[in-house]
């Protein structure tokens, strides 16, 4: 629509036009100065209605990338507070205006189609560039407002990122936060599908989409009571420790899997009387029945200072050093909170740990 957009693109100078041919009409003819009211009318509603357009847009992006995410319109609607008929007619609308179905209607829900997929896909690098666009002007007019979403491993939840963002929201106050545990595959999929500004993880599965802010070296751990009989050893062999009983973390983690590649080397057979998917568990049921368990120094730092456990590295030449990964989305551009805690993070980890 060229007219249509040099009549907005020109609206100055349209409007003193009107305005002049008004004055004009005023005492020559009647007719004429209610027909140039009536136009600057509507193009004051057209230039109104037009500036409507991104927020509306971006409106039904969010309500469409909801319904992705819950796999139900219903679901959907109930989170966003409207209707489902009205979100439906939403969805209807847009997909009437792309000419393809944006979901596929199954008889308990509805999927993204192909095309739904890369629809979908450009949506959320819009709403992640529009908060980065308002980060941005929040931080010009000194607000720091803003939104921090994080995908991190069970290691940084007990102590380091609770101490890191406290001191973060001390300076800035206004800017709010979202943690979720994820695991390896889980947190890079956050990134890409925009539900997390920042992940932090160890031994990423997959590095195509993963830009690395930092990389720290964290050695495995075995976690004992202080009475135990491998405790007042600086170091530990990884066969010492299999001659106790011991608990594990199961096969998703970075401890089991680094655990895993030294036992496969060294011929070694791990047969734990404990498995479980929670690092807390794991730490406090080792102490109660004095048996090991094995975790990284980063999520040790309040337990040992304690002293209700003892940890001791293993030696590395049964069991390589993990990696820590700090990292986000290839190719996006961090709001301004994100990156500014990203930036705070990295610089704790390296004042605290052997960094690459």
């Amino acid at each position: 629509m060229p007219h249509l957009s040099l009549i907005l693109n020109d609206q100055c100078r349209l409007n003193i036009l009107l305005h002049s041919y008004v004055d004009r009409f005023n005492y020559v003819d009647d007719g004429a100065a209610v027909l140039c009211y009536v136009l600057f009318s509507l193009l004051q509603e057209l230039q109104r209605w037009c500036r409507g357009l991104p927020m509306r847009y971006l409106n039904s992006a969010h309500h469409i990338d909801v319904v992705a995410k819950t796999g139900s319109i219903r679901a959907a609607a109930e989170l966003l507070a409207i209707t489902s008929t009205a979100l439906n007619r939403r969805i209807l609308a847009m997909e009437a205006e792309l000419g393809v179905a944006i979901f596929e209607r199954l008889p308990h829900g509805v999927r993204l189609s192909s095309a739904g997929e890369l629809l979908v896909q450009h949506m959320r690098n819009q709403l992640s560039d529009m908060e980065h666009v308002k980060s941005q002007i929040a931080d010009l007019a000194g607000a720091r407002r803003g939104h921090v979403a994080i995908a991190c491993s069970q290691a940084l939840l007990p102590y380091h990122l609770p101490m890191q963002i406290s001191l973060y929201r001390k300076e800035h106050p206004n800017v709010t936060f979202g943690v979720h545990l994820r695991d390896r595959e889980e947190a890079e999929r956050a990134l890409v599908d925009h539900t997390a500004d920042i992940a932090i993880v160890y031994e990423p599965t997959r590095l195509a989409a993963f830009m690395t802010l930092m990389r720290v070296h964290q050695p495995v751990h075995a976690v004992m009571r202080p009475d135990h009989p491998l405790a007042s050893h600086e170091t530990v062999r990884l066969r010492a420790c299999l001659d106790y009983p011991i608990a594990l973390p199961t096969s998703s983690y970075g401890v089991r899997y680094l655990l895993d590649i030294g036992a496969q080397s060294s011929s070694l057979q791990l047969e734990p009387v404990i498995q479980s998917d929670s690092f807390e568990f794991l730490r406090n049921h080792a102490i109660s029945e004095d048996i090991i368990t094995f975790h990284f120094p980063i999520g040790l730092s309040h337990q040992t200072m304690t002293g209700d456990m003892i940890s001791r590295p293993l030696d590395p030449r049964d069991v390589p050093a993990g990696m820590l990964y700090v990292g986000q989305l290839k190719g996006r551009t961090l709001p301004v909170a994100a990156a500014r805690f990203a930036d705070q993070l990295s610089d704790s980890l390296a004042q605290q740990y052997d960094v690459s």
